[in-house]
């Protein structure tokens, strides 16, 4: 008779039952542990996403930052290419002031508009005037080419050329005299 050919005893049954319950406890071991590994990497690609995340915010972020300040150079270069004409603008409108003939006054009113024209365009580029007569002299904003004698805080009291701002910033001092 062979091994096959033999009838289960109950004792044989309870070793089959013992391993089935041996067999399945190693099954659920092994479960959890997978199940364990996943949760892991799943923890692990979570927080990079999140750094991913972060990181391109940022990235965003400093594109915008560095694309803005290439605007606004590009537009300082461009307003201050201008200021010459502007300048120009100015001393015409002043030297007509010392004629006094009607063709001279026809062609201070043209000036005069193409000037408010010019700076009208300017100013919605963010170009403003530095208000410099009469002000305490701030080096920051003036630059002084003449200084008068006198006691007390240096004052402006003459501008010999504008100065010009350009979105907050600085782009030209005015160009003053100051008296102390």
């Amino acid at each position: 008779m062979t091994v096959a050919d033999q009838p289960f005893t109950p004792d044989d049954r309870h070793e089959v039952a013992v391993s089935e319950e041996e067999a399945a406890a190693s099954q659920l071991e092994a479960d959890l542990a997978r199940l364990s590994q996943t949760e892991s990497e799943r923890d692990e690609y979570l927080d990079t996403l999140r750094r991913v995340q972060a990181e391109f915010e940022n990235y965003r972020k400093r594109v915008i930052k560095e694309q803005t300040a290439l605007v606004d150079r590009a537009t300082s270069g461009l307003v201050e290419q201008l200021l010459p004409v502007l300048d120009s603008f100015e001393l015409a409108l002043k030297n007509l002031d010392s004629a006094g003939s009607d063709e001279i006054e026809s062609v201070r009113k043209g000036l005069e508009l193409v000037y408010a024209e010019l700076l009208g365009v300017l100013e919605k580029a963010g170009l403003s005037r530095i208000e410099a007569e009469g002000k305490p002299f701030d080096p920051n904003v003036h630059e002084a080419v003449m200084q008068e004698g006198g006691d007390g805080e240096p004052v402006v009291t003459d501008v010999l050329r504008t100065g010009y701002t350009l979105k907050g910033r600085v782009l030209r001092p005015a160009m003053v005299k100051v008296t102390r």
